[in-house]
């Protein structure tokens, strides 16, 4: 089975049913082996009234003991290795089946990594959560095929061979039944397959929708809009659950033909042997073990509908997890370095240009406007921005990444204690960043961390937590305030000490007198250094060095913070918080 380590390879992304089947030639010998144990344990279940009919002809009914002693003998032998046959069938598939899930887990967890940033711009969350606890699942359970599956297979075409032996007319009755029950079955299985897709991409949506709602619910009730959302939500959840009930339908018959056609085939079978039995066409030997095979059947039968239920959820499961495989990380054409010296960023499409060595605020009439500018000067959507002479698409992507940092007020926190959240790299430093007795002479390994906490204001954050910044942290550090998390993400941020550092609303959720703090301190940290925010906040903008003003995504004003107070109305009217501001 496939380890923490171990590379998955490369998976086929053609299609569900050739992702299913490459999970397949992933472990062959394993699949060869369940399949083998899953036959032989099926055909010795058909070998059962084989021998049960040769201890009542050969020796319950002359009354030879010695023979009913023997053919006794054999059907307990085969009963206890079947028993064993049963128990290393179970563990072979249930490990096949643990093989596909972790070696999913890993490409999807693969693709996620490769994605990096552009991730989120191409999938929502919910669908990412939905693919990775419910898909996997299902991927892995329809490989149960490749073993009782095979195994129903060579059990029927066993059972058919005996059949002829004890009654032609039999074996073509149970030949050309059999199909006909699978024939019945499978539109059931196609309908599910659409009723399927269509519920996996309605809960898509709705566990997106579910994210949304836990990380925005303070401000929709700041708003007052959390009774709208979660009227939207429920009517929503309504959808998904009339979804639900057609496709627990349609299972519902799918599963009960599975058991019930083959129950009714097994009634006519034994009827039409009785009567063969009665006009002295069969023994009553044959007739137990025609009897017997025909119940076998009803086994196989079931499992190739079980299976065929299995592969139609999983080909659906897998389709989606092909899609995620599919997508592609924004193309690295670059091939040029980066400028040597600090040099202007510019993006012609809005007009933002960029000196280097200062402090520059966006104001948009629009956030998102801003947001989209900050994404194309720092290479996460496709632009002609250039760096210096070079267009930034043409530079290499490594050195791209390395000296120009984007960060959002909103960037994920992994699970784990304050220190590596902030600084994974920065080991040991986090008893310093709150000891007391820490020496004055800090290294420079142990005084950065301290200095982005001090920029960010978040010295506070450490010494409220129990264990400072060893204290453990919830995914998304949610165990902290919105503010709190805002300042974890700036430190983390400032810690990457890049030549250029764009911030998307660093201050937006903190109050009037830390966000006086983080401005001050930040236009002194970053001092002579290239620094973007994207903000409206008067307590910011007054310590920049360049306020460029956007309307409908263009600079229409450029200046200081207390020149376009002067101005520009429109900037005025969008930043100003009180008269005195306006008019001073």
């Amino acid at each position: 089975m496939i380890d923490a380590y171990e590379d998955p390879g490369t998976p086929d992304r053609r299609g569900g049913a050739r992702y299913l089947w490459w999970l397949v030639t992933r472990q062959p010998w394993r699949c060869a082996a369940g399949a083998m144990f899953g036959s032989v344990w099926m055909v010795l279940l058909a070998a059962t009234p084989y021998l049960m009919s040769r201890a009542i002809d050969d020796g319950l009914e002359p009354g030879d003991m010695g023979a009913l002693a023997l053919w006794s003998g054999a059907l307990f032998a085969v009963g206890a290795f079947n028993s064993w046959l049963s128990i290393m069938r179970h563990r072979t598939m249930t490990r096949v089946r643990m093989d596909a899930n972790f070696r999913t887990v890993k490409v999807v967890v693969g693709q996620a990594v490769r994605l990096g940033a552009s991730l989120s711009r191409q999938m929502g969350a919910g669908e990412v959560v939905t693919i990775g606890v419910g898909d996997v699942q299902t991927v892995s359970q329809a490989l149960t095929v490749v073993g009782p599956g095979v195994g129903a297979v060579v059990a029927y075409l066993v059972i058919a061979v005996l059949l002829v032996s004890v009654s032609p007319l039999i074996a073509a009755v149970v030949l050309l039944g059999i199909p006909v029950i699978v024939l019945l079955v499978g539109p059931l299985l196609g309908r599910l397959q659409g009723s399927e897709t269509e519920y996996r991409e309605r809960q898509g949506v709705l566990t997106a929708r579910i994210g949304d709602l836990a990380g925005g619910l303070r401000v929709l009730a700041g708003l007052g809009g959390k009774t709208l959302v979660a009227d939207a939500f429920r009517r929503d959840s309504l959808r998904l659950r009339e979804q639900g009930y057609r496709v627990g339908a349609v299972t519902s018959w799918v599963q009960a033909l599975g058991i019930g056609l083959p129950t009714l085939f097994l009634a006519v079978v034994t009827w039409l042997a009785a009567r063969l039995a009665a006009q002295g066409d069969i023994t009553v030997g044959q007739l137990v073990s025609v009897y017997g095979y025909v119940a076998v059947l009803v086994g196989p039968v079931s499992f190739w509908v079980e299976c065929g239920y299995q592969i139609s959820r999983g080909v659906v499961c897998a389709r989606r997890v092909v899609g995620f495989l599919r997508l592609e990380p924004m193309p690295d054409t670059g091939t040029l370095d980066a400028p040597s010296e600090p040099s202007t960023l510019y993006d012609p499409e809005s007009g933002v240009r960029v000196l280097p060595g200062r402090l520059t605020a966006l104001v948009a009439e629009h956030p998102a406007d801003a947001t989209t500018v900050v994404d194309r000067l720092g290479r996460y959507a496709p632009s002609n921005a250039t760096w210096g002479a070079t267009r930034l698409d043409e530079i290499a992507l490594s050195q791209t990444r390395a000296r120009i940092v984007v960060a959002d007020h909103e960037a994920d926190l992994f699970a784990g204690n304050l220190q590596e959240m902030i600084a994974p790299s920065f080991r040991g430093a986090g008893n310093c960043a709150n000891n007391p007795n820490a020496p004055a002479d800090a290294t420079p390994h142990h005084a950065a961390p301290q200095k982005a906490l001090h920029t960010a204001a978040a010295e506070d954050i450490v010494q409220a937590l129990p264990h400072g910044l060893n204290t453990p942290m919830t995914a998304q550090a949610r165990n902290l305030s919105g503010g709190q998390r805002q300042r974890v993400r700036l430190a983390r941020a400032l810690l990457a000490n890049p030549d250029i550092l764009l911030t998307v609303e660093p201050t937006s959720a903190l109050d009037a007198h830390t966000e006086a703090k983080v401005a001050a301190r930040l236009r002194e940290a970053r001092q002579g250094r290239t620094t973007v925010v994207t903000t409206t906040s008067p307590l910011v903008l007054d310590h920049t060095d360049t306020v460029l003003y956007l309307k409908d995504g263009k600079v229409a004003a450029s200046g200081t913070h207390h020149e376009l107070l002067k101005t520009t109305p429109g900037y005025r009217a969008l930043v100003a918080r009180d008269t005195e501001e306006v008019l001073g």
